[in-house]
């Protein structure tokens, strides 16, 4: 589902983008399956948020996004150095903001690296893994458009 088109991003000459399509579909009261590249994920939410906790929040997904792309950096800069990545861990927690936007205000994320990891390689590790796709785009946000079909 991604492909290379010609798009204007914000400014006035086209530019190759590569398009990623995911499509998200009501299921039942909170519940909604997202549908990426031909594997299925399911949304909902907590019982106290009045859903039937079914499967993980959108905001957890989006924690849990942040986190699988730091171990994914992580491991590819293991991989890369010849070095195991079993064992590899990263834990995280996040915190919602009080105010109004509803929104995240912390995400806190722990590297376990591999126990055989050597002192020399661990600046280098979490330099790489912090410098993940997500958390760059945390950084950089991207331009958002929500619309309606027509």
């Amino acid at each position: 589902m991604t492909g290379s088109t010609p798009q204007t991003l914000g400014t006035n000459r086209p530019q190759p983008v590569d398009v990623h399509r995911l499509e998200v579909t009501h299921v039942e009261q909170d519940a909604y399956t997202v549908d990426v590249r031909g594997h299925r994920l399911r949304v909902d939410q907590p019982l106290e948020a009045g859903g039937t906790d079914t499967a993980p929040t959108p905001t957890e997904f989006f924690a849990a996004s942040l986190a699988t792309c730091v171990a994914f950096y992580a491991g590819r800069y293991l991989h890369r150095h010849g070095l195991p990545r079993t064992g590899l861990r990263v834990r995280t927690e996040f915190t919602m903001a009080t105010d109004r936007p509803a929104r995240v205000s912390a995400l806190r994320l722990v590297i376990d690296p591999p126990p055989e990891l050597p002192e020399q390689r661990r600046a280098g590790l979490l330099a790489v893994a912090s410098h993940c796709t997500v958390h760059n785009t945390l950084h950089q946000p991207p331009e958002i458009a929500i619309e309606l079909a027509p």
